[in-house]
């Protein structure tokens, strides 16, 4: 009989509980509420024992609950929590909605937006529609119990839907100590690309002073953005760099870079350089289907347009561009190129333009460009059975500049191969003529007294004979493949007329080379010659590469001669490990002409590379090089990880380069300091290259979310709706 009236008393409170969310959801605002206890008298519903409500895209939660369903007010009371679509959490001890005003109140308030982790804690926070304004309160994204890092502030609005934040009267701590102070701070907790300020770069130097950088990004559109970099550095100058890029197809994209810095004509009196303005620009634009694209045509295969144009009064252009000393620009010359190309299975067009820009000379008149370079090539084709290959190659250069002689220089280049096996095909046999031939046509005027500038032509037959084999044995944790190559190469006939009649003798010599009138004579000599090559490789079971080894011997049977043996070597030493050596034997001198070798180890933990490059000045042109480099890196935990760098010219006793640094990451906030010592060239007033020994300590701190150490999320253009269909 008990457990009739208990089962009968339940099924009333469902029925009662039941009826008044059925009565709420008929009201204008719907909303749901759920409680273990409910009670209703008049328009007021009392509702307590773990109250949940859902409003719309809201979820509330709090101990009891009081709602008018004639006025709209809600009044959550103890432990309240409000979330929406699982993005950010409100909670308070009290909270008052009006559903019908689309107000909330919240004493106290907190909120944590989940996907930055930023949490905001106040007095009062008032809400309506997507607008929440805040009163006098504190921002971070640390523990809240002791946060490294907060914010304080005198009041605050925050925007759920653009996710826009912006705090007044704002001050910063470290801990407890006041670090900085501004009227009035805004950030978007969204990830999008959104207008505003990026992170500042700022520092202090003896020569430069105050330095300070302040990126204003400007994202008004999906397929566009533009970056504004103004920079000062106080006893130096001031200057203004911009990025614009783009993205008009779903197959092209480009950006323009400007830049502009003036120096104070102390620093540039003091520091001898040779221009006191430096500027430039850079124009990049990449289709990788621009035939179809430009033309609206369904052509088939491959067609590329790429263009990097690029132009500049000295390199501290480039250098001021940043105060990153490692990014250093030594450069002498600058290349401007378009390429353009259409490639399908058969044939290859191409179509170069190269453009070159003497940053050491105070006129580029006499500089040689190729505009343009038009280039043909049909890719390997066979007959007779595929005994026969062969394919053509055909490019034409336009040399030509504003002063002195040019020429339009055209090569032929048409190889025919015959090739079978022997020896159940253990044994590789093939026989190449190769057609080659160079025509000149020259224009302008001649400067050089000497030699002869007339039309000419050079032609050249020379053959190959190539025996080849490949053996491969598996072990059981192994597989080694050799390979042995043996390729004679002997001369053929040529004949040349005109200008390579006149300058053959003369500029074949390696004394003339540099001369003025062999500047377009690039006929090299085909010598008979026997080359040998062994090969092999050892894989493990997971087919991955151990040892590559390559040993390579010529021998000029013309010059009687024996040319310089290579030894090449790539061992993978263990899962860790890793050495390359690449050397060269000179006979003649019987010593090492070249050593290359890096050594490098890799763990989840631990990274180092070393290197070093050694040329014998005896061999070529009686300069000695030997360069060290060198970097390591080590993540100690979670938090701590250290880098360094070293690179030091053995030949000069010259340090080029050192760093030595740590960096400290939290959830929060990283911290790091770097310190560098680098060569800084510059260009004097009297167009000499020299350079300056700078020193430098960087520091990192980074706040997060309200700075970050990488800037992808700002390159993520997007395609216009209208560009992005068919």
């Amino acid at each position: 009989m008990i457990k009739q009236q208990k089962l009968w008393l339940l099924m009333f409170r469902f029925i009662f509980i039941f009826f008044i969310f059925l009565t709420t959801l008929v009201a204008d605002d719907k909303i749901e509420i759920y409680a273990t206890s409910m009670e209703s008298k008049d328009s007021i519903v009392y509702a307590k024992d773990g109250v949940s409500v859902v409003y719309k895209d809201y979820y509330l939660t709090a101990d009891s609950a009081i709602y008018n369903r004639k006025t709209g007010d809600l009044e959550l009371i103890g432990n309240v929590r409000v979330s929406s679509q699982n993005k950010y959490k409100i909670l308070g001890d009290k909270a008052k909605l009006n559903l019908a005003k689309k107000e909330r109140v919240f004493k106290p308030f907190f909120m944590l937006e989940n996907e930055s982790e930023i949490w905001i804690s106040a007095d009062e926070g008032c809400g309506k529609n997507q607008d929440l304004d805040i009163k006098s309160g504190i921002i971070s994204g640390c523990d809240p119990i002791d946060p490294l890092w907060k914010i304080e502030f005198s009041s605050s609005s925050y925007n759920t839907d653009s996710k826009w934040l912006q705090l007044y009267s704002a001050r910063m701590y470290l801990y407890d100590i006041p670090i900085f102070y501004t009227p009035y701070f805004a950030y978007s907790l969204d990830r999008t690309r959104r207008t505003g300020l990026l992170m500042p770069t700022f520092g202090i130097s003896g020569d430069e002073g105050f330095y300070y950088k302040q990126p204003i990004y400007i994202a008004e559109s999906p397929w566009w953005d533009l970056e504004l970099d103004p920079q000062i550095r106080t006893t130096r100058g001031l200057g203004l760099y911009s990025n614009f890029r783009f993205v008009n197809s779903k197959t092209s994209r480009g950006s323009i870079l400007v830049g502009y810095f003036k120096e104070d004509q102390d620093y540039f009196l003091k520091s001898n350089i040779a221009n006191q303005e430096h500027y430039g620009f850079n124009i990049k634009y990449d289709n990788s289907d621009f035939i179809n694209d430009l033309f609206s045509t369904k052509l088939d295969g491959q067609s590329l347009i790429y263009a990097d144009i690029k132009n500049m009064n000295d390199i501290d252009y480039i250098n001021l561009s940043s105060n990153d000393q490692t990014n250093q620009s030594t450069s002498t010359q600058i290349l401007s190129r378009v390429n353009l190309f259409y490639n399908n299975n058969d044939d290859y067009y191409g179509f170069y333009f190269k453009y070159y820009k003497n940053l050491t000379s105070s006129s580029n008149e006499n500089t040689l460009q190729k505009l343009p370079t038009m280039h043909y090539h049909h890719y390997i084709d066979t007959f007779f059975k595929d005994h026969f290959l062969y394919n053509v190659n055909i490019k034409s250069n336009n040399i030509r500049r504003d002063i002195n002689k040019k020429v339009l220089q055209t090569d032929f280049d048409i190889p025919v191969t015959f090739q079978t096996s022997a020896i159940d095909e253990y044994l590789n046999l093939s026989y190449t003529a190769y057609f080659y031939a160079q025509q000149s046509t020259f224009t302008g005027s001649e400067v050089i007294p000497t030699g002869k500038y007339q039309n000419g032509i050079y032609a050249r037959e020379y053959n190959i004979f190539e025996a080849s084999t490949n053996l491969s044995k598996a072990y059981k944790k192994y597989l080694h493949s050799i390979s042995f190559t043996t390729r004679y190469t002997i001369s053929g006939i040529d004949g040349e007329s005109g200008y390579y009649n006149e300058n053959k003798d003369f500029c074949k010599d390696s004394e003339n080379k540099d001369n003025p009138r062999c500047e377009f004579y690039n006929i090299s000599a085909v010598d008979e010659s026997l080359q040998l090559e062994f090969t092999q490789y050892l894989f493990d079971d997971s087919s991955s590469q151990i040892l590559y080894h390559r040993l390579s011997q010529t021998i000029n049977n013309e010059k009687s001669e024996i040319g310089e043996l290579e030894n090449e070597l790539s061992y993978k030493i263990n899962d860790n490990f890793n050495f390359y050596n690449n050397m060269f034997f000179n006979y003649d001198t019987k010593k090492l002409s070249k050593i290359y070798h890096k050594l490098t180890y890799s763990d989840d933990d631990v990274k180092i590379s070393l290197s070093h490059l050694y040329k014998d000045k005896l061999v070529e042109d009686g300069s000695t090089t030997s360069y060290l480099t060198s970097s390591a890196s080590y993540k100690y935990d979670s938090h701590y990880s250290y880098s360094t760098k070293f690179n030091y010219d053995l030949n000069t006793n010259l340090k080029k380069s050192v760093e030595i640094g740590f960096l400290y990451q939290k959830r929060c906030w990283d911290f790091g300091m770097r310190y560098v010592e680098n060569n800084r060239p510059i260009l004097t007033s009297n167009n000499e290259i020299s350079s300056i020994y700078d020193r430098y300590i960087y520091f990192t701190i980074v706040f997060k979310p309200f700075m970050t150490s990488s800037r992808s999320s700002v390159y993520s253009l997007k395609l216009p709706d209208t560009l992005g269909e068919d």
